[in-house]
């Protein structure tokens, strides 16, 4: 999809197809959440004290970098490095006038980078976790019922937390509607594997449509920035994730996906086609995007003032 939209064909996803995709797959990722996982969150606290600490570090590290490097001005380097809440960052770019084009390829290059580095360095180090179960329960004609709880209840809520702005709503939403029915062991009932497949290649091509309308030339011109400005973000998660992992025994695998500067929803479809913690993964994202999502909005209001 990215491809076709570079070479100036139509490409976008429809939001209603898209809609559906992000309520699929987070029917999906709710439904490996078991009641073992759930008692294990009070073990996080400080695992996710250490993700802001390194968002935070993160944003200060690629900011100074786009400015010192690049030349970026101080409004596009803070949006530019913006680890995730990338739509949120696109509209407040718009709103404060910052440079929204480069800022959106640097954002698209980052989530596309970690989309395909990660279960590739993953697997070239041998880090790859053990596979979650996702099918607990019947997916025949017998849990049609369960299914049917499972997929109003899920829709119901993705609607609810989208209308509340929440970020990734459908997605979270349909995730935690789906997550409390399976984790409080009400329903065991999943979808069809060949239904989440096709929810996750809808995801995709809407990632890859963002460089619609996007010139070769100019895609180009920000290819440094963006590889760069990615080079140091992944220095810092790194250094976070060794971290964790030294002092704490979480699954690598379920922490690099967590500490990873990417957009919340691409990271949680990542969690689930490597079979990895999506509680563990899902936490740690929402925690980074509501403290990067105020700080970038705070900052940024106070640096286009000047």
């Amino acid at each position: 999809m990215a491809a076709a939209a570079l070479l100036g064909r139509p490409a976008k996803v429809p939001f209603p197809i898209a809609r559906v995709g992000f309520i699929v797959v987070g029917i999906l990722l709710g439904a490996v959440v078991t009641p073992q996982t759930l008692r294990g969150f009070a073990t996080w606290p400080a695992s996710v004290a250490l993700l802001i600490v390194a968002s935070l570090i993160m944003m200060l590290a690629t900011t100074s970098y786009l400015r010192a490097v690049h030349r970026w001005n101080a409004l596009s380097a803070l949006m530019g490095a913006s680890p995730g809440s990338m739509i949120q960052v696109i509209a407040l770019s718009t709103e404060l006038g910052a440079n929204l084009r480069a800022i959106a390829i640097v954002q698209t290059m980052r989530v596309l980078l970690l989309t395909v580095g990660i279960p590739s360095g993953l697997a070239l180090f041998g880090l790859v976790a053990p596979a979650m179960p996702v099918a607990r329960g019947p997916a025949g004609m017998s849990s049609l019922p369960e299914m049917l709880i499972v997929v109003v209840v899920a829709t119901a809520a993705a609607f609810a937390m989208a209308r509340l702005k929440f970020p990734g709503g459908f997605l979270f939403g349909a995730m935690a509607g789906s997550g409390v029915l399976h984790g409080s062991g009400l329903v065991q009932a999943v979808l069809p594997w060949w239904i989440g497949s096709a929810a996750v290649i809808v995801l995709g091509a809407v990632v890859g449509s963002r460089f619609a309308n996007t010139t070769f030339r100019l895609f180009v011109r920000y290819l440094g920035a963006a590889f760069g400005s990615f080079a140091v973000s992944l220095s810092v998660a790194t250094l976070f994730v060794l971290i964790v992992t030294q002092f704490f025994p979480f699954p690598i695998a379920n922490v690099v996906v967590a500490f990873a500067p990417g957009a919340q929803d691409t990271m949680m479809v990542l969690a689930l086609a490597l079979h990895l913690d999506p509680v563990y993964v899902g936490a740690h994202h929402v925690a980074r995007f509501l403290v990067v999502t105020f700080s970038v909005a705070v900052i940024g209001r106070r640096i286009a003032k000047h």
